[in-house]
């Protein structure tokens, strides 16, 4: 296999990606999201939601490293989000010091309507993208997002 790759497209996919974390990352994108959805969650709040759903039982050490945020900030919105009954958290079965917090009835709703309008917003989006165009894309994103997390 051959190490070394053209820096032209390694450049290229350097800048493809800068651009669409910036994308991503910008707070109209939460809003959009949020308005879609219909819900009256806080900004702040519903990615950390969305995290307690995908990887939960999680704790606020693991949360905080998953997100690029400090854990005493997280600790603050999972216990708001634990105030506004979203998330329930528990003593781990591995280590009784550390308290994991799962997605409650009431977060699961609300996680299944940020889904249902994350999708309604990627079909305008993606609007002239074929099924095998995404799934092409989908393929090689998991195997970059498996192989950077090696």
């Amino acid at each position: 296999m051959n190490n070394t790759h053209d820096p032209d497209i390694l450049r290229g996919l350097h800048a493809a990606i800068i651009d669409l974390v910036d994308e991503i990352n910008r707070p109209r994108r939460d809003d959009r999201l949020i308005e879609e959805a219909g819900i009256p969650l806080d900004r702040a709040l519903f990615p950390l939601l969305a995290r307690v759903w995908r990887y939960g039982p999680v704790g606020v050490v693991e949360l905080a490293d998953r997100t690029g945020r400090d854990h005493t900030t997280i600790s603050r919105q999972m216990t708001r989000l634990e105030e506004l009954g979203l998330i329930e958290r528990h003593p781990s079965a591995a280590d009784r010091r550390v308290r994991e917090a799962t997605v409650t009835g009431k977060g699961q709703e609300m996680v299944d309507l940020l889904n249902a309008a994350r999708q309604r917003l990627a079909n305008r989006i993606l609007v002239d993208w074929t099924d095998a165009d995404l799934d092409q894309l989908r393929t090689l994103l998991r195997r970059f997002a498996d192989d950077l997390m090696r």
